[in-house]
């Protein structure tokens, strides 16, 4: 994709299943349609564990967005690919720690603005915009990222769960360049993706959502194609591994019954 804005329709069409409604269908949300708990259901018939691991990720997000508050300081995050609000978002795991943290949604899914709009509009430190996450230029030049973000003090990127979603031809390893280089040194990058070292389930699932979200996602990748993403960043410990290892709390999470595929991944620091 260029570095050009696209436009990004305003519609929300319930016949195709959305990753975003997809994922908050995994969490107990109430923001999806039925064409999105389809697609859930045929996805479970190949790989059952997709809900826990879905719950997993989220928890993850969650100890990564503290931890990079709590440790280093960090007061302004963008989330990219930022999905439909739940509990315990990004605005509220920081603001918990400093009210004064201020934190960037970015999603191109339309429900995503409207809901995002509504929860935030009495938070002045949050904003929500709809972009395509590629749009790296775009998305630093928005008036809400200019209004929020300093990019002269360090800043925490998240692209938790998303890499998935692009291209091997938009090269996700390309889009975590271009966000790095935008920030200031001190800057962390959390980054996660789904990842199977089988065959079978890699294929299986990267053409079962590719048709059924036409053409909105990507690929599974292995975990060795996410570790290159990352090259001339610091990896922190524990490096990366599977996201419910990731420095775990008391807060412990449900394990996996079956591991065709796992979210892997872990945070990286721009010095």
């Amino acid at each position: 994709m260029s570095q050009e804005s696209k436009p990004l329709s305003g519609v929300v069409d319930v016949s195709i299943p959305s990753v975003a409604r997809m994922y908050d269908y995994y969490l107990g949300g109430k923001d999806n349609y039925a064409v999105d708990r389809e697609a859930c259901g045929e996805l479970d018939k190949v790989v059952p564990s997709t809900q826990v691991l879905a719950i997993n990720n989220r928890r993850f997000l969650q100890r990564a967005v503290r931890w990079l508050a709590q440790e280093h300081g960090i007061r302004q995050f963008i989330d990219h690919g930022s999905g439909l609000p739940t509990q315990d978002n990004v605005h509220q795991v920081s603001q918990a720690v400093d009210p004064e943290s201020r934190v960037v949604y970015v999603d191109n899914d339309p429900i995503v603005l409207a809901h995002g709009r509504a929860l935030l509009e009495e938070n002045h430190n949050t904003a929500v915009i709809q972009a395509d996450m590629r749009d790296t230029d775009g998305i630093f030049s928005s008036a809400e990222v200019q209004r929020l973000i300093d990019l002269e003090q360090p800043v925490a990127a998240l692209f938790v769960s998303v890499l998935h979603c692009i291209t091997d031809e938009d090269d996700p390893g390309a889009l975590i360049r271009r966000v790095a280089d935008k920030l200031a040194p001190g800057s962390f990058l959390v980054v996660c993706q789904l990842v199977s070292e089988d065959k079978a389930t890699r294929d299986f699932v990267t053409e079962f959502m590719r048709v059924s979200t036409q053409g909105q996602w990507g690929r599974v990748r292995q975990e060795h194609e996410l570790a290159s993403y990352l090259d001339g960043l610091e990896i922190l410990e524990p490096g990366l591994v599977e996201v419910s290892t990731w420095k775990p709390d008391g807060n412990i999470g449900p394990k996996q019954a079956t591991m065709e595929w796992i979210e892997y991944g872990g945070v990286a620091r721009k010095n």
